[in-house]
């Protein structure tokens, strides 16, 4: 049990099954706004209407969250008192608290779940300044962080934002009526060692915490591009292709479609007046097509009615079951891959962009063509390395609650076959689809790994229909 019984109503968000976030925007895939299309074709982030709030922050680490400086997040606190940290690292890799911890199957805390100790639950509580120009004006402001373990709260200028859970997938809050652009903004954060979740995230690892993924302020203009949604269909020779792009707005405005190839030679285009929801539909004669082994990529041009534009590249592929053969456009293919943890021997799971890249550089070498994630969604970061270099991707979710197996009775009745623990399995693959949907090197999803999957399987699997990919569980 807990080491420590509260009434219901007073649980704390970390510790409550029923909540998974607060005030956090609905998943979307990963992309960055840019002012023009040539800032957006150079595809240099520092160009993009985005605030990067990673570097040194000031720290402080609690042997529980109820301990520590309860006031740590108002805006006069002074944090003269804290320590420095980097964002992203984990703590236990930059001399904090106790670890790192390795665990192949058991759980490195009590089972009780959904519940996690209270007095034995490290506590990192972050804090940093930024200051905001005034082309962010008129905007809405969203903070965006990438990944962190296991949960966090927020606060800004000591106003509650939200809170989140799910390790590896990324979270987003509107923060626009919150920053302020004629005086530093503080943003504090309280990042939880457990939680609930944690339950879900038992994955053969190195136990580590914090803010280990990036954190962007992100600017869009009143009316912007909320999401969208790229699919390729090749004909029955698998010759010419159809470019759906469903596309979702905040408002109305005028989208003008490009295509371009790989040189960046215009394919096609075309534009439309869209309020909310529409869709482009085109015709690709003689597509170039897209396989790990000819990773030809396009980049689609979205620009919103002369406020702002983004570029994404994209490839042309179909995959699928034929004759009872797995097939991508209509070729079978053969899978040399490999499982891949996100693991840096300095940083954990903070992977530095070219380890990252030398990683798959020397998997290429080694003629290796394919990478599990597993077992959780990796840095978006890789998956533009996937498109680039040519890998088959089965993306994982962020789901594996392997210590019930150790712990006696049916390991699926802890939380796999239980009907409470539904809407987090079904989030974790919402959340991983969203991100990760517009990326030719993913061809394959994987529910999660050693879950033991049972009866409450149906909702997770939903998740996944109608975004023309192929799907199977990996549990």
């Amino acid at each position: 049990m807990s080491d420590v019984q509260v009434h219901p109503k007073s649980l704390p968000d970390w510790n409550n099954i029923n909540v998974i976030h607060r005030n956090t925007l609905p998943p979307r895939s990963d992309f960055y706004v840019y002012n023009t299309e040539s800032d957006a074709l150079a595809r240099d982030v520092t160009k993009a209407k985005a605030l990067c709030l990673s570097g040194t922050w000031k720290f402080n680490l609690a042997k529980s969250p109820f301990e520590g400086p309860d006031e740590f997040h108002e805006r006069d606190f002074d944090a003269s008192g804290f320590s420095d940290i980097q964002v992203p690292g984990m703590w236990q890799l930059q001399g904090y608290g106790k670890g790192p911890h390795y665990t192949n199957v058991d759980y490195p805390f009590p089972v009780d779940p959904p519940n996690v100790p209270f007095a034995d639950n490290e506590c990192g509580r972050y804090i940093t300044t930024f200051t905001v120009d005034d082309s962010f004006k008129d905007h809405q402001l969203r903070l965006r962080f990438e990944g962190v373990d296991s949960s966090f709260s927020l606060w800004i200028n000591g106003t509650y934002v939200g809170y989140s859970q799910g390790s590896r997938n990324p979270s987003e809050f509107d923060v626009t009526e919150l920053v302020g652009f004629e005086k530093n903004n503080v943003l504090a954060v309280e990042v939880y060692q457990w939680c609930d979740g944690s339950y879900l995230e038992d994955q053969d690892q190195w136990w580590l915490s914090g803010i280990f993924r990036d954190v962007y302020l992100h600017a869009f203009p009143k009316t912007h591009l909320i999401d969208f949604q790229v699919s390729t269909e090749l004909d029955d020779k698998f010759e010419d292709a159809t470019l759906r792009v469903d596309v979702e707005l905040s408002g109305s405005s005028s989208v003008e479609l490009k295509l371009l190839d790989r040189d960046g030679g215009e394919v096609l285009r075309d534009t439309k007046s869209i309020s909310g929801k529409e869709s482009f539909e085109l015709s690709v004669k003689g597509a170039e097509k897209w396989t790990a082994e000819t990773p030809y990529l396009y980049t689609l041009v979205l620009n919103m009615g002369g406020t702002s534009s983004l570029a994404h590249r994209i490839g042309f592929r179909t995959a699928g079951l034929i004759d009872g053969v797995f097939c991508v456009n209509g070729n079978p293919i053969k899978i040399r891959g490999a499982n891949r943890h996100e693991h840096h021997p300095d940083h954990g799971r903070s992977v530095p962009y070219e380890f990252m890249k030398q990683d798959l550089l020397i998997m290429k070498q080694h003629n290796l063509n394919a990478i599990r994630t597993c077992h959780q969604p990796s840095d978006p970061r890789l998956y533009d390395l996937a498109d680039e270099l040519g890998f088959w991707v089965l993306d994982e979710a962020d789901l594996e609650c392997h210590g019930f197996g150790s712990t006696g009775g049916d390991p699926a009745s802890f939380v796999s076959d239980n009907p409470a623990w539904e809407e987090q399995y079904v989030d974790r693959a919402r959340q991983m689809v969203a991100r990760d949907k517009n990326h030719a090197c993913v061809f394959m999803w994987s529910l999660g790994n050693e879950a033991f999957l049972r009866s409450e399987s149906q909702g997770h699997v939903q998740v996944y229909q109608g975004h023309g990919f192929y799907a199977i569980g990996a549990l």
